[in-house]
């Protein structure tokens, strides 16, 4: 009985690291995209800026 329990509590840990290990990558990947997003407005805003000069 208590094997069953270690057995679950540890696949329940596993899943768990898993879990947060893919929220992580798919954060990265939002930020990152937010970041070029970002970029290329500042780059926008830059080029207008000097064609008002």
């Amino acid at each position: 009985m208590n094997n069953s329990r270690t057995r679950t509590a540890t696949g329940l840990l596993c899943g768990t690291f898993v879990l947060s290990i893919l929220l992580a990558l798919v954060g990265c990947n939002t930020v990152e995209g937010v970041g070029k997003d970002v970029k290329s407005t500042g780059k926008g805003l830059e080029e207008a800026a000097q064609d008002a000069k």
